[in-house]
């Protein structure tokens, strides 16, 4: 068990408002008790989409590919500076502007571990540059990639085992227009 698995997180109830604290292997364990989180989806200039793969190690849905960040805020952490200090530690880069866009709360099981992810995730939205010099912690990030929506949405519709649960719920939330 990794360091990080014995963060606390904050429980939360249906509507997203805190009931209590657990670990987060507490939290990941079966059944799963709902928790706050975060995803963080980095978008250039041309609407694509930064996503990597999640590090073999990962202790859920390890290998899959998924949005460019997610992490869980530690409880009473302001959620836009939490996902800042995640993303600078995850990929190296610093985002000064993340802008949350919806909420997405999802139940997934993952079957090669047999924990569970139950969460009140925040989508948070980030605009990078094209050129983003990013420096991925391997231990969290196997590999990045660019990629379009429609590109996206067609990959997981082909192939939804290759990534993350969660990916398609907090699609859903992202605005895919470029930003010009």
């Amino acid at each position: 068990m990794t360091d990080r698995e014995q963060h606390l997180v904050e429980l939360v109830d249906e509507a997203g408002l805190a009931v209590g604290r657990a670990t987060v292997a507490d939290a990941h364990r079966a059944p799963g008790r709902l928790h706050r989180a975060f995803s963080v989806v980095l978008v250039d200039p041309a609407g694509r989409l930064l996503l990597q793969r999640r590090a073999a190690v990962k202790t859920r849905f390890a290998g899959r590919w998924a949005n460019s960040c997610c992490g869980h805020p530690a409880p009473g952490s302001p959620l836009a500076t939490a996902a800042a200090e995640r993303v600078r530690d995850e990929l190296g880069v610093a985002v000064a502007d993340l802008r949350e866009v919806g909420v997405h709360t999802y139940r997934a099981a993952d079957d090669a571990t047999g924990l569970v992810e139950c969460e009140y995730d925040h989508v948070l939205l980030g605009r990078v540059p094209a050129d983003l010099d990013a420096a991925p912690d391997p231990a969290e990030v196997s590999e990045l990639r660019w990629i379009g929506p429609s590109a996206l949405h067609d990959s997981i519709a082909s192939d939804p085992d290759a990534y993350a649960p969660w990916l398609p719920g907090v699609l859903a939330l992202i605005p895919t227009e470029p930003s010009g």
